[in-house]
């Protein structure tokens, strides 16, 4: 019998905070009401969110809207238990601001927070995946809740590039990965 401690037992405190943020979020996925119409919000490729084109100003009002957050068929929507009305967004509804890593018996785990107080650790569940469909840039996108997906700050980008290490492929290229909570997520192929 193995004492290896697993990732998630080593970072146990960690798991734990990031539980405690997701369960500031009510049970959004459970409220099935019909689609009530459309409101004109729009959260824009920072992460900002616009009423009738104006800001809001207001963080905590910004971070309950996003408490609301559900994605159906594709489609952004704020609910409630009796209402639903569809939202607009250009990349993805949250944003990553920064990251920290901690390493723990050689380790590590890559702690993600975004503009609206949430709190990931970069694991299989809240997994990295850069969507290359844009082609004038690449988009870093982590899976935060309920299929809901934040992007990457371009800052908080370069530090996780900063971090990952390069692996050689059968191809000829390298790529480049970051490594967290013992898996290793992809943060795209090179040419030396």
């Amino acid at each position: 019998m193995s004492n290896k401690i697993t990732p998630d037992q080593l970072f146990s405190d960690l798991i734990t905070k990031q539980q405690l943020t997701l369960d500031k979020v009510p049970s959004v996925h459970l409220w099935n009401p019909q689609k009530t119409g459309d409101i004109d919000i729009r959260i824009d490729r920072e992460g900002r969110w616009l009423h009738c084109g104006r800001e809001i100003k207001r963080p905590t009002m910004v971070t309950f809207f996003s408490r609301l957050l559900k994605l159906e068929a594709g489609k952004f929507y704020l609910v409630t238990p009796v209402e639903k009305w569809q939202i607009t967004v250009d990349i993805a509804p949250l944003y990553i601001i920064s990251a920290r890593r901690e390493l723990r018996d050689s380790i590590q785990a890559v702690v993600l927070d975004t503009h609206t107080d949430d709190t990931v650790v970069l694991d299989k569940n809240h997994s990295l995946i850069i969507d290359h469909s844009d082609f004038e840039e690449i988009l870093p996108l982590i899976t935060i809740r309920d299929n809901l997906q934040a992007l990457v700050s371009r800052p908080v980008y370069y530090q996780l590039v900063e971090w990952g290490k390069s692996k050689a492929l059968s191809n000829g290229k390298r790529e480049l990965f970051l490594e967290s909570m013992g898996s290793q997520f992809s943060l795209g192929e090179f040419i030396l």
